[in-house]
């Protein structure tokens, strides 16, 4: 049987490793290459890893960086920040990179997404919307350029266009939750879960190894990621990169 994946993010800024709180308070983790081989180590599904800064600042993405992790990891790797072009993409997939996330680009050119699956496969292209709750309105918005600028896209709307476009995952992130560890937002997972066909893959708050189970209990073919989860540790949240053992990943999955 094919479990569901569990998937650590590493947010790159300046080249190390940073946890964010709601797109804004920065804690220092580490060195992106130690990072990957913890992983490594304890066998994790896939890593995200996003460069915060490329898009937002208008930089190339480190290609020689990109090159380092994606020979030092054994999993495989879906890479997003600064993405503009299929000359930037080739070069990422090029250094060994399995998947790459679109964000910010959609929403200037589009037509980027569908060029890109057709050169390299859907399986090969995932788009990442972050998106906050509109309580006035009760509805999502989406946001990109690390939450600075609001999308006047439909969430659903975008994503089924998104799925016609061929991509072949959809990363849901809830700003509000970011950081947080209390509990990822469910209601954005009931609103797109039925109405997609897509992989869906949702981050924002995941807490505990109870709260992974519950949600897979619930969603049987959902992924999902995060980062405070799988870099901190204990009543203080002290800075030590985890995942499940094999004995943890049987309780998360004893349901399913």
């Amino acid at each position: 049987m094919l479990y569901p994946r569990i998937i650590p993010c590493l947010l790159l800024k300046k080249d190390s490793v940073f946890n964010t709180l709601n797109f804004h308070k920065l804690t220092y983790i580490g060195d992106p290459i130690n990072s990957v081989r913890i992983f490594n180590e304890k066998k994790a599904d896939e890593i995200l890893i996003f460069d915060i800064d490329a898009s937002i600042q208008n930089t190339e993405p480190n290609y020689n960086l990109i090159s380092i992790l994606a020979k030092e990891t054994r999993m495989p790797i879906n890479y997003g920040g600064g993405i503009k072009n299929i000359y930037q993409a080739s070069k990422i997939f090029h250094h060994g990179v399995e998947k790459i996330s679109l964000s910010s680009i959609i929403f200037n050119e589009f037509n980027l997404v569908s060029e890109l699956v057709k050169i390299y496969g859907s399986q090969s292209i995932t788009v990442t919307l972050d998106v906050k709750k509109n309580i006035k309105e009760n509805i999502y918005d989406i946001y990109y350029y690390n939450g600075t600028v609001r999308s006047k896209e439909k969430l659903v709307n975008l994503i089924l266009k998104l799925e016609d476009a061929g991509i072949g995952e959809i990363i849901i992130n809830n700003i509000d939750k970011d950081g947080t560890m209390r509990g990822l937002d469910l209601d954005l997972v009931d609103l797109v879960y039925n109405k997609i066909h897509l992989p869906l893959t949702v981050m924002g708050g995941a807490k505990n190894h109870e709260e992974l189970r519950n949600t897979f209990t619930n969603y049987k073919d959902i992924s999902i990621a995060g980062s405070s989860i799988f870099l901190f540790k204990g009543r203080l949240n002290a800075v030590l990169l985890n995942y499940p053992s094999n004995e943890e990943k049987q309780f998360i999955f004893s349901k399913i």
